[in-house]
């Protein structure tokens, strides 16, 4: 089967029941966000802008679970910010699954390591010793982290464990290079890689989550989805960039740049996603053929934002993850007082032009699923989506330059770091850059502020 069984059950289960209560607007995904926090300020994301007075904040863990109670959606994605942050995540996780919940960790990937190397010390014995060998040879644990595996968990606390019921699912939104530039820091893609490599030698589920912007070269997403089925990833899911009010205020206040250079346009996501249909035939692509197809500009969707509710430390918030005209305190009075005729693009109109570039996941996915603007056929299609056998491996990932940036000295700061180092050993270059591979430089930049090191390239150039 193309997804595991349960959930897939679990999921048509959950449709059923409330089509035959006749139940208007009901949840399927929850997007819990308990904390807006974040260690990366990736570009095309404006959580951090929007919610900047209130960073700090967190949402209790008995609000977390109480919000998946209040919609009772059977699928639970706990974004953020980046919620290996939140204090309690292991509790979280834990609650939900007790709650019998699917479960979503949306996750920039920097920390899964530390997270599984508490799932090993949880669970050490003699026995594991040629899992820590395997991991040790690999480059995937130190040796100091294996004697701290070896030495035992005893704070009583839970840890996050692989189960079918659980997926790491890790954002990346192309090969090194690509990756490492929008998320604003060198070496995360690497940093990714090597947690999704331990996560499946533990028996972990793990997705992966890209947006597509404008600069975005489908022919590079295609090679990443071979490189990460090698690497035996379960899916994918994969959404346009669309410029929402919050990340369009981000990139032109914090980063000087126009936002309609880089997100997309309806026009543009069609041709981006011209290939879907044919990508899901290849991989396993989260989200429904019928959500294909109208990515793919073969028909059209109303939105149902209401099926994948947002909850964060303001409440509800609405009118869908990427909007924000108000937060409610219950997933009913959200229901009932927000008017959904409002919003979302119909026969080619949009009825509130933010929504006029929108074909994002969140909005039209559940669409696909639920048969809104159902045409004959497509009950059959998502069943034979879900219930066929999976696409097979991609046998010949290695053969993939996905290591295209800083690991091989050609990574975005390259030209930033060449500049510091020769400003650092007092001995100018032509244009006040030298090449990266001319050998070794005295100095060192902190490729983690991106902006400031480009900042003082421009100044090598002028001087």
């Amino acid at each position: 089967m193309r997804f595991p069984f349960a959930l897939s059950a679990k999921i048509a289960a959950h449709i059923i029941k409330h089509k035959l209560r006749r139940t208007p607007k009901f949840a399927m995904v929850l997007q819990l966000e308990p904390l807006h926090t974040c260690n990366l300020t990736c570009t095309g994301c404006g959580r951090i802008r929007e919610y900047s007075t209130s960073l700090k904040d967190m949402v209790p863990l008995d609000q977390c679970l109480a919000a998946a109670n209040d919609c009772d959606a059977p699928m639970v994605s706990i974004c953020g910010g980046e919620p290996l942050i939140y204090p309690q995540i292991e509790e979280l996780v834990n609650g939900l699954l007790q709650q019998g919940r699917i479960v979503y960790i949306c996750t920039n990937g920097m920390f899964m390591r530390k997270k599984m190397v508490d799932y090993l010390a949880a669970s050490y014995s003699p026995a594991l010793e040629p899992t820590l060998k395997d991991l040790l040879d690999q480059g995937l644990i130190s040796s100091k982290q294996a004697e701290t595996i070896r030495q035992g968990k005893r704070d009583g606390r839970p840890v996050i464990r692989p189960t079918q019921w659980m997926y790491w699912n890790v954002h990346v939104d192309g090969l090194e290079y690509t990756h490492d530039l929008i998320v604003e820091r060198e070496g995360v893609f690497k940093e990714c890689v090597e947690a999704i490599k331990m996560a499946k030698r533990l028996g972990f589920q793990v997705a992966t989550n890209t947006t597509v912007y404008r600069e975005t070269d489908v022919r590079e997403i295609e090679d990443m989805f071979r490189f990460f089925s090698w690497l035996g990833v379960d899916g994918h899911t994969i959404s346009p960039g669309y410029d929402y009010d919050a990340a369009k205020k981000d990139m032109m206040k914090r980063l000087g740049k126009r936002p309609e250079d880089f997100f997309l346009t309806r026009k543009m996501t069609v041709e981006k996603f011209s290939r879907i249909l044919d990508w899901g035939k290849a991989f396993t692509i989260f989200g429904t053929p019928v959500y294909q197809e109208f990515l793919a500009g073969k028909r059209e969707l109303t939105c149902t934002a209401w099926a994948i509710p947002t909850y964060n430390v303001k409440g509800w918030k609405a009118p869908c993850y990427l909007m924000t005209d108000g937060h409610y305190p219950t997933y009913r009075e959200m229901l009932e007082k927000v008017d959904w005729e409002k919003y979302g693009v119909v026969n080619g109109v949009a009825r509130d032009p933010r929504c006029e570039n929108c074909m994002v996941h969140c909005g039209y996915d559940p669409s696909g699923a639920l048969g809104t603007n159902y045409q004959r056929g497509d009950h059959w299609k998502n069943f034979k989506y879900n219930f066929w056998p999976r696409p097979p491996r991609y046998e010949r990932g290695h053969e993939i330059q996905a290591f295209n940036g800083a690991s091989i000295g050609k990574g975005h700061l390259a030209e930033a770091k060449a500049a510091l180092k020769a400003t650092a050993c007092g001995t100018p270059h032509p244009n006040g850059v030298e090449s990266p591979h001319a050998g070794s430089f005295c100095g060192s930049g902190d490729t983690s502020e991106r902006e400031a090191l480009l900042a003082k390239v421009q100044t090598a150039k002028q001087t």
